[in-house]
């Protein structure tokens, strides 16, 4: 049986459900870094920094004109860079040249722009080696 979100049963018959990607937990080493790379270079807004307590710290960010977010923190179980990292999380743009140059103007290492039949990408990785990719799909 295959799992249709849009159409999910329940006991009263099909109902609809949005499944909202919100919130993605990055694992990082160094959680003052990591805040100051995400701000300063990469330009995130900060929207929470809490310490709950018992050793827990979190900082939740966002990139301009996003709905998703990303959180990094302590204590959190999300584990280490060293338990693995994020691979290929995209940041979709409607100019990779403008957005690639800004980023490299406050400091980011941003590849090279590729184009991929019409699909452009420029790679850049956080200071733990979870990676990003600015994704350009061209307008028809």
């Amino acid at each position: 049986m295959v799992f249709d979100a849009a159409t999910a049963q329940s006991e009263k018959g099909p109902t609809t459900m949005d499944m909202r990607l919100e919130l993605i937990p990055l694992p990082v080493a160094d959680v003052e870094r990591s805040k100051s790379f995400y701000t300063d270079t990469i330009g995130f807004h900060l929207d929470h920094d809490v310490a709950p307590g018992n050793g827990m710290r979190i900082i939740q960010l966002t990139p301009p004109g996003s709905a998703c977010s990303i959180v990094i923190g302590e204590g959190m179980g999300t584990g280490s860079p060293a338990d693995g990292t994020v691979n290929g999380v995209h940041l979709v743009v409607d100019d990779i040249t403008a957005a690639r140059d800004a980023l490299v103007a406050r400091g980011a290492v941003v590849s090279d722009i590729q184009d991929m039949g019409g699909v452009k990408y420029a790679y850049f990785s956080d200071p733990d080696g979870n990676s990003w990719a600015l994704q350009e799909i061209g307008r028809s």
